[in-house]
């Protein structure tokens, strides 16, 4: 399978994009307002772009509705990472309270995947 470049550069464009500008909203209007743009979905809207340069068709459309099922995965899982975090970082500091959220985020993710695959 050989990787194109423009969906990659695509990819980087509007996923550092993002970064930059939620990094400059949080410090001009706060960490709250900051971290509602943080969680703007860049890599998704990237990802699905770059799948109509990929794909035509029907071909098309069974790859975003997989790309958005996994999508959904991952935000359901962003959404218990974000809340542990919180609550990790407050009771054991930012280092170990953010390692934590990012392993209960990789142990949520994979189950949710498999439990949903099951239903």
């Amino acid at each position: 399978m050989s990787i194109s470049l423009a969906p990659v550069v695509l990819r980087f464009v509007l996923g550092g994009g993002a970064v930059v500008a939620s990094t400059i909203i949080a410090r001009s209007f706060g960490g709250r307002i900051g971290g509602i743009f943080a969680a703007f979905p860049a890599v998704y809207l990237a990802a699905v772009l770059s799948l109509g340069l990929e794909y035509r068709g029907q071909e098309l459309l069974v790859m975003s509705q997989n790309l958005s099922q996994g999508a959904l995965v991952g935000m359901i899982a962003d959404i218990f990472c974000a809340l542990a975090a919180s609550r990790f970082i407050l009771k054991n500091g930012w280092k170990k309270g953010l390692i934590q959220a990012l392993i209960l985020w990789c142990v949520l993710a994979p189950a949710i995947y498999f439990s949903w695959k099951l239903i």
